[in-house]
């Protein structure tokens, strides 16, 4: 196998020795720079291809304080305050971080800003309310006492939030701070294609334009201790602006209210089911994003070089699932894999020519410092990663930060290099081939197919209590041998269900985009799939799903699924099916208590066909009810585990009466998968654990052989 390749390093100033050390042991063949410092000159002709940094956004403050006025923007609302009088005064700065925002009072504040009681959610004429710009006060009159008022505001953004990241983590002092500029701002927005051309012309060195990225920022505000305040990693409101909502009423034919970006406070937060204003929002700003990402995008090639988007920062708008991302042409994609989940986000973006995951740890003082072993994160992030890599490859790997820092770890030195092997050769022998799908599974919520692989995220990867009982099964999908999809209510009720799916999934706490909320209100959308799962398809319902308490059902499904959950309003009501089966298919495998993560209260079996599978103090915990010639499978959550990963995978097949079909190419012990490669006549069998494993293996007939497997091997195999 190629010792050398599809890898790339960061590198530091005065560093070259060191880097020209790096590069051989890693087999790296580009280097790329990192925000705080650029390349030096003597690093041309270390590598294959140099990757420089671009802002299209921020970076150029002598442009952004002559522009002051073309400034990004981003809306914000104030604490719910009480008034206790007619009247009512409220600072609406305060908890906001002042050196990272500032209220625009430039444009008509009666237009863009608006006050709302919040107690009867009125909107506050804007007659009874005014601004005190010296004291950045709203004063508010004919209040109602005891009610609870907030104002919501456009606000310029005056420092970029990954830079201000960067900058306190670091320790950056004096270093001044990137202020982010408005690309739809009519200067502005003429100045960065000049830029673009200027800096091309002063960077022939550099071969691949690494767009960091784009235009608008996800939403991330600091409060006024200088700490997250408010992020969410899909967030559209720091892409407003007076500009854009001018440009929104003319393009769409109506005008956005504030509160249709503020959302109560909740900012359309992903977890939200989008209104149809903000869907409408999204689509005007992924269009304009395109389209002007696309005249970057051809100026870069006219210069002869690539063209590469990082999957962070200044995303927003650009959407790699979305209608109009092809369109671009871009090169490539490279974004930050913190588990196999994210990993398959990046690698299955279509309409780039390859795809770059940078991997943990980043190499930064958090993380490299006397006293601690990186290569502890470093394995994790790898093994918990390389699961999805045997599905669906990125085309390079690398890393981020200062190589100076990860120098100084030679054992962490020495794995990475280990790392970059294993990738290159598992790449050659995928060969850019799809590997066996026993099942085609679709994951059913309000986001479908624009938020491929995204499902119950917040920021990128990180663990939230409310989610990892959900997160966990896109994590377990992310490298099981199915072929997954992700698909949107709106999707069913338009097009109906596609033959080749075996199993729909259904995941998330009742009144979330990912359970459904009001969707289930919609005869044609419960009607459709009670018709497909009758028929023969295989449902799978987690915590909360198809919930809305509508037609005396809180699970709208609850006929397909056996179950229900108590509300408290159907005590009077006997449950008489409580027995657990002696055993099952679903948890033959089962070795220890089953994790159900939070698990979920109140939850019984409403019939006696339901197989009830685990009942734990009273509240049913996993099930599965036969439904016509379907079968519907109940479980109450399901984090991330070699256990629940089996769990999930023997519920997918038998939820699609496959049973028979799940040991073609499988291994007895959980710990172990198995991907074929049939196009390339190989399989691989992947110890996921860092413990020595003996298994049976079973190869594509059903017959097995006996296998023992290193910790955190892979094991090749000619069929």
């Amino acid at each position: 196998m190629n010792k050398k390749g599809r890898v790339t390093i960061p590198t530091d100033d005065s560093f070259i020795k060191e880097t020209m050390e790096i590069v051989e042991a890693w087999g790296a063949d580009a280097i790329r720079d990192c925000d705080g410092f650029k390349l030096p000159k003597e690093i041309k002709g270390i590598a294959e291809k140099i990757y420089s940094t671009y802002f299209v956004a921020r970076g150029d403050n002598e442009w952004a304080n002559k522009n002051r006025d073309e400034l990004q923007q981003t809306y914000l609302m104030t604490k719910h305050i009480l008034a206790t009088c007619d009247t009512l005064e409220i600072d609406i700065m305060d908890g906001y971080f002042k050196e990272q925002v500032v209220p625009d009072s430039t444009h008509d504040i009666k237009k863009f800003w608006e006050v709302i009681d919040r107690t009867i959610e009125e909107v506050v004429s804007i007659e009874d309310w005014s601004y005190d710009k010296e004291n950045q006060k709203v004063l508010i009159k004919n209040t109602k006492p005891w009610h609870e008022y907030t104002v919501s505001f456009l606000a310029y953004c005056i420092w970029d939030p990954t830079q201000m990241y960067n900058h306190i983590t670091n320790n950056w002092g004096d270093k001044p701070h990137d202020i982010p500029f408005n690309v739809r701002g009519k200067k502005t927005n003429e100045y960065i294609f000049k830029a673009m051309h200027k800096w091309l012309d002063e960077h022939p060195d550099t071969d691949v334009i690494r767009f960091t990225t784009f235009f608008y920022h996800f939403t991330l505000v600091f409060n006024n201790l200088a700490k997250e305040k408010f992020v969410d990693w899909f967030g559209y409101s720091s892409s407003v602006s007076a500009e854009a909502l001018e440009a929104f009423e003319e393009e769409k034919g109506y005008r956005l209210r504030p509160e249709d970006i503020i959302d109560k406070g909740y900012y359309n937060s992903t977890f939200r089911v989008p209104s149809k204003a903000y869907l409408d929002f999204m689509d005007f700003q992924q269009k304009y994003v395109a389209e002007n990402v696309k005249k970057l995008v051809d100026i870069v090639h006219e210069h002869g070089r690539e063209a590469m988007m990082f999957l962070g920062d200044n995303w927003i708008g650009t959407e790699p699932y979305g209608k109009y991302f092809e369109s671009i042409g871009l090169d490539a994609v490279v974004g930050s894999v913190g588990n196999g989940a994210t990993l398959r986000m990046i690698s299955d973006i279509p309409g780039v020519k390859y795809t770059e995951g940078r991997f943990l740890p980043y190499f930064f003082p958090d993380t490299f410092y006397e006293g601690n072993d990186p290569t502890i994160e470093a394995r994790e992030n790898w093994l918990t990663a390389r699961r999805a890599i045997m599905r669906k490859p990125v085309d390079r790997i690398g890393y981020g930060g200062y190589l100076s820092l990860a120098y100084k770890f030679p054992k962490f030195v020495d794995y990475v290099g280990k790392v970059c092997d294993e990738f290159r050769t598992i790449y050659e022998n995928i060969n850019n081939t799809k590997p066996y799908c026993g099942l085609k599974v679709a994951v059913l919520n309000s986001w479908g197919k624009l938020r491929t692989w995204q499902t119950h995220m917040v920021a990128h990867a990180l663990w939230y209590k409310q989610i990892y009982t959900y997160l966990g099964v896109i994590e377990a999908l992310s490298g099981m041998s199915v072929d997954v999809n992700f698909i949107s209510f709106d999707d069913v009720k338009k097009e109906g269900i596609d033959k080749d799916i075996d199993v729909i999934l259904n995941v998330g706490d009742a009144g979330t985009a990912f359970s459904g909320g009001e969707n289930w209100r919609d005869e044609k959308l419960v009607s459709t799939l009670r018709e497909w799962i009758y028929n023969g398809g295989g449902f799978i319902g987690i915590g909360e799903p198809t919930a809305e308490l509508y037609g005396g059902h809180f699970f709208q499904l609850s006929d397909a699924l056996g179950v229900d959950k108590e509300l408290g309003f159907s005590l009077s009501t006997d449950k008489y099916f409580k027995d657990e089966v002696e055993k099952h298919f679903i948890t033959e495998d089962v070795k220890s208590e089953i994790d159900f993560g939070e698990g979920m209260k109140n939850v019984y079996a409403t019939k006696e066909s339901t197989e009830i599978i685990c009942n734990r103090n009273g509240d049913l915990m996993l099930s599965s009810n036969d439904y016509g010639k379907g079968r519907a499978i109940y479980i109450a959550g399901l984090p991330y585990s070699t256990e629940n990963t089996r769990i999930l995978y023997r519920s997918l097949y038998y939820a699609s009466h496959k049973e028979n079909e799940m040991k073609k190419w499988y291994c007895d012990d959980m710990n172990c998968e198995v991907s074929a490669y049939l196009e390339e006549n190989k399989y691989a069998i992947i110890n996921n654990s860092n413990e020595e494993v003996e298994t049976f293996v079973y190869d594509g007939e059903g017959k097995a052989q006996l296998v023992l497997m290193k910790p955190a091997e892979i094991k090749w195999i000619e069929i």
